[in-house]
């Protein structure tokens, strides 16, 4: 977070700290400048509050003045310490810098500075940009940042302070998220415009290996060798009470009860002339009708998502489909041609592993289509086409209404895809289009179930392991399940094909380990019902507690669920969309119930911008 204007400047760097605090928790910081020559630094391992003690206890007049910022850290280099937290300074004490990403190089850095005699005070990365643009600073900040920028290797955002300039706030970009707010009399800096939401909707995207300098007057935009840029405003669509918990404990349960309306969003203006519409398509019918195979690239939650997308794009294409991790996606050297579509699915924009995988698949002169929640990421500018989810801030680290958005974005490729290849008649994609449309009230319904789950979930807090079975795309929601108690309650967790049960996983079945069912409709795979049916009877026999998510009316699953969670009936592919709403309040709830903190579990961050 950076700002210069006319407010003080602690008081709106804090601000925007508390929002950017799901970014990254380990450590947190500050720099003022007081305009007078003096730069005063203030930095705490641990949470916000941490920092906010040690302010309350050396004293806030400390750091007075209009231009400032601030640091979350979620540490890549060096243990979360004091010592390591941001900002860092050089040897002089004038310049201050804080870092966002991974600088590749930093080793060889660090040694040439070691070299020339400069004794590092951290074990991070970060500190080598400090000591760099100490080193060639002759008055001109930006010029100092611009040089020690096109050194660095890696992804990174710096922004840098020094005292001989209290009046600005530079910083520069590479694959690493930042943005600018445009206020009156004021200009902001940030990971994320929920920063700055509460002063500003007018905001500004930088590109690629960008530097910006912000005055109170505005801001400026040049490249890495100091030639202009214009850059690209843009207005946020939402307010501060979007980012804010509304009366709920805790971000997630807002973020979960928001998921009707997060699903209305995303696919309001998706229909028109009865044809499916993408956002900012940039690629023509006919370039959908040459595709000829589909891979679908995400990380965590985002692959899930993906997963189901496979499910449905085959189904109604007929196209051969491939879910890959991103991050192993350019290293097994797929086979992309300019036939192949590129679905590349990130909730930031900025997943680094998702980042790399679209320039590979670029290379390779396949097309790319991003699905993106954050207007401007870098993600959707080096992408052919865009399609952005309008689930709006997501502060809960565990994501869940970008995820079911994420899901119904999926569904409209497939459906596009399924229009411009005339696999489907106009009618048809117009029905299937309906029947998701009406998918925001069956998720309203499935809301119902949170009571419910809420008690299931104190009874099983106390268990050493859960696992989750599914079959067709409840497969990828009994994944999704087990990932969110991970990341939550921190428990062994498993999600497994229930197909799969015998040929392994059985073997950890014991007397009362809960095991989680998503059941496919009796009506939509009457089959895989039966089959799943079977393996539930496999598992009560081996002492296991069920617990079954089934459709309403399913009687059939009675006599094999310990505990029945029912859910609206809807068609086959669009179960994930109602099944995974119990799955997210239980991982929730488990994880309250065993003392932790649910919106920001440990070690993890909301955006994973490091590879």
């Amino acid at each position: 977070m950076g700002y210069t204007g006319h407010r003080p400047a602690l008081d709106v760097v804090l601000d925007g700290l508390r929002r950017l605090e799901y970014r990254g928790y380990d450590s947190a910081g500050v720099a003022v400048l007081d305009g007078d020559g003096g730069l005063a630094v203030e930095r705490k391992a641990g949470r916000l509050a941490n920092l906010e003690a040690r302010l309350d206890e050396v004293g806030r007049d400390s750091l007075t003045g209009g231009t400032g910022m601030g640091h979350t850290r979620w540490a890549t280099h060096g243990a979360p310490v004091d010592r390591n937290s941001h900002p860092h300074r050089d040897t002089t004490g004038r310049i201050a810098v804080v870092h966002n990403g991974i600088i590749e190089n930093f080793a060889q850095l660090r040694a040439e500075l070691e070299a020339d005699g400069i004794e590092l005070a951290s074990d991070t990365d970060s500190e080598t940009a400090a000591h760099l643009v100490s080193r060639i600073y002759d008055g001109d900040l930006a010029a100092a940042v611009r040089t020690v920028s096109r050194r660095l290797e890696g992804a990174f955002t710096l922004v840098v302070t020094h005292a001989d300039e209290p009046d600005k706030v530079v910083a520069a970009r590479r694959s690493s998220p930042l943005v600018v707010g445009v206020g009156e009399g004021e200009t902001f800096l940030a990971s994320d415009v929920a920063a700055f939401i509460e002063h500003t909707r007018n905001a500004v995207e930088l590109g690629q290996d960008q530097v910006v300098v912000i005055t109170k007057d505005g801001y400026e935009v040049t490249d890495f060798h100091g030639e202009p840029v214009q850059a690209k405003p843009f207005e946020v669509n939402w307010d501060l009470s979007a980012a804010e918990k509304g009366g709920h404990d805790y971000f997630m349960l807002k973020e979960i009860e928001e998921q009707p309306e997060a699903l209305a969003n995303t696919l309001r203006g998706h229909f028109t002339d009865g044809r499916i519409v993408l956002d900012e398509q940039r690629l023509a019918d006919q370039d959908l009708r040459d595709v000829d195979k589909v891979f679908v690239v995400a990380c965590g939650t985002a692959y899930h998502s993906g997963l189901v997308a496979k499910y449905a794009i085959e189904h109604w294409t007929r196209l051969p489909v491939e879910c890959e991790l991103a991050s192993e996606f350019r290293y097994r050297d797929p086979v992309l041609d300019r036939d192949t579509l590129v679905v590349a699915i990130s909730q930031s924009g900025e997943t680094a592993d998702t980042l790399e995988a679209v320039r590979h698949a670029r290379e390779q002169k396949a097309r790319v289509l991003a699905i993106c929640n954050t207007n401007g990421a870098q993600i959707p500018r080096e992408s052919d086409a865009v399609l952005y989810t309008h689930a709006g801030p997501e502060i809960g680290v565990a994501a869940t209404k970008t995820f079911l958005a994420q899901i119904a974005t999926n569904y409209l490729v497939g459906l596009a895809l399924a229009q411009a290849r005339g696999t489907k008649y106009p009618d048809e994609v117009a029905r299937e289009f309906h029947e998701l449309e009406a998918m925001p009230a069956a998720v309203q319904q499935a809301l119902g179930t949170v009571g419910q789950v809420r008690e299931l979930a104190h009874e099983l807090s106390d268990s050493k392991a859960i696992l989750f079975l599914g079959r067709h795309v409840g497969f990828p929601v009994a994944l999704e399940g087990a990932l969110k108690l991970k990341e939550l309650a921190y428990m062994h967790a498993e999600g497994f094909a229930a197909g799969e049960l015998k040929h392994g996983p059985i073997a950890l079945i014991e007397d009362q380990l809960p095991v989680v069912v998503v059941m496919p409709s009796p009506k939509g795979r009457a089959v895989l019902h039966s089959k799943l049916l079977s393996n539930i009877s496999e598992i009560q026999a081996r002492g296991a507690r069920t617990i079954v998510i089934a459709e309403e009316g399913d009687d059939t699953v009675k006599p094999f669920a310990d505990h029945l969670i029912e859910v609206p009936a809807v068609p086959t592919l669009l179960q994930p969309l109602v099944s995974s709403v119990p799955l997210q309040v239980l991982a929730a709830e488990i994880a309250r119930s065993r003392g932790y903190d649910v919106d920001k579990p440990r070690n993890l961050a909301k955006s994973v911008t490091v590879e």
